[in-house]
């Protein structure tokens, strides 16, 4: 046998080792696959990766949260059956509904709902509170999701649903003491964080301030008193503006009045913490200012706004000078109106005008405000966490550079 012969022999053998162990490894991939289909027939190549727009849901069950029958908990399943994508605790569901608005027209509404759970790869949970108007103001209208969701919405009901999305969630620096301020139904992404951060790291400190008018609007009661007792560095402090008779100084009601930077110096060890607010405009008002005050570092103090009036609370924006007033064209609706600077947002201008734009979280994350620019540019004071495509803005938190086109 000759040398150039013996090496075509040793070359082919080489060869059909490479082919065997190639097959063996397809087999045994498709094994695995079978496998795993097996314990889980509905999971799908891609299943756990966000959706692009909406996604509809089936309610699996509702309960109350509270003794006033006034927050109530949807637990959310996806219709295909496909496992959901991971979310970040301290984030939200956008939801769309379509709903007669008060001449009787049915039109697309959306709102954003903080998960108030941490991740489960098959339900998503949102606890929502119908929306009364206050005492002193009867004549103002009902929330009109929420009262749509606590009255017409039970298990079997689908909703359309869009990702998990926003930057409101806690860091994971394990040696900063974690401090989350809650006022009413803002209880809903910190109690989410709070879950999330034991489970990661069950001896981080953690303090969870949650003010409440009385006792009987406390959410997630029971489940707070169970991660106080699993995690003695877990530590509530529950803050009641009108106490029931009796509650003052109970294991329901440690402080009496709101939550204000005195409560805080008297409760927290003194040192660095990082601070996440979430609650109603007069808290975000007179607390987020505050506490950025108090620690001198405003990176220290984050926070998920109720709405427009506690975004614009908790966040003052400077307006941009002008030498003139800017034309701002609304296509569609064909006004062209002149911006002077007064709104922060465009958003709020179209709306002061008539002038009807979807919107969610008001905050520049859920991108329901998306619109495309005809002309001109758009800026942006505070930089969105929503990926906004090109030649399109978010009216939310955007203002215009010079004169403006609008698909609107």
């Amino acid at each position: 046998m000759t040398a150039l012969a013996l090496l075509g022999y040793i070359s082919a053998a080489l060869l059909v080792q490479v082919a065997l162990a190639i097959a063996v490894a397809i087999l045994r991939r498709a094994s695995t696959s079978r496998q795993d289909a097996a314990v889980d027939p509905h999971r799908r190549a891609g299943s756990e990766v966000a959706w692009p727009g909406l996604r509809a849901f089936r309610v699996r069950r509702r309960d109350y949260e509270d003794d006033a029958l006034g927050q109530c908990s949807f637990y959310l399943e996806p219709v295909d059956g496909a496992l959901l994508p991971p979310y970040k605790a301290g984030q939200f569901l956008t939801v769309q509904l379509d709903l007669p608005d008060a001449r009787g027209i049915v039109r697309p509404v959306t709102r954003c709902y903080s998960l108030s759970d941490c991740h489960d790869r098959g339900v998503y949970r949102v606890t929502i509170k119908r929306i009364l108007p206050p005492p002193d103001r009867p004549e103002l209208p009902p929330g009109l999701v929420s009262g749509h969701f606590h009255d017409h919405v039970f298990p079997g009901s689908i909703v359309q649903l869009r990702a998990p999305a926003g930057i409101f969630v806690l860091d994971y620096e394990p040696n900063v003491p974690a401090v989350l301020i809650a006022g009413g139904i803002g209880i809903t992404p910190l109690f989410a964080m709070a879950r999330e951060a034991l489970a990661r790291k069950p001896d981080r400190a953690i303090h969870l301030v949650y003010g409440v008018r009385d006792s009987r609007e406390l959410v997630f009661e029971t489940a707070v008193d169970a991660l106080r007792e699993l995690h003695p560095h877990f530590y509530v402090t529950i803050v009641q503006s009108c106490p029931l008779p009796g509650e003052a100084g109970g294991s329901d009601c440690q402080a009496t009045g709101f939550v204000d930077i005195p409560l805080l110096q008297r409760v927290l060890a003194q040192g660095r913490h990082h601070f996440y607010v979430c609650g109603p405009p007069p808290m975000m008002a007179s607390l987020v200012p505050a506490l950025r005050v108090w620690t001198g570092d405003g990176a220290a103090v984050r926070y998920e706004a109720f709405g427009p009036a506690s975004l614009a609370s908790a966040e003052t924006v400077t307006a941009m000078p002008l030498d003139r007033p800017l034309a701002v064209r609304f296509s569609r609706s064909g006004q062209t109106l002149s911006w002077t600077g007064e709104e922060t947002n465009l958003l709020a201008f179209a709306e002061r005008h008539g002038i009807e734009v979807e919107s969610g979280c008001r905050s520049g994350s859920c991108g329901t405000c998306e619109t495309a620019i005809g002309t001109g540019a758009v800026r942006y004071p505070r930089p969105p966490s929503f990926e906004i495509a090109a030649g399109r803005c978010l009216l939310c938190v955007g203002a215009p550079t010079g004169d403006l086109v609008l698909d609107a």
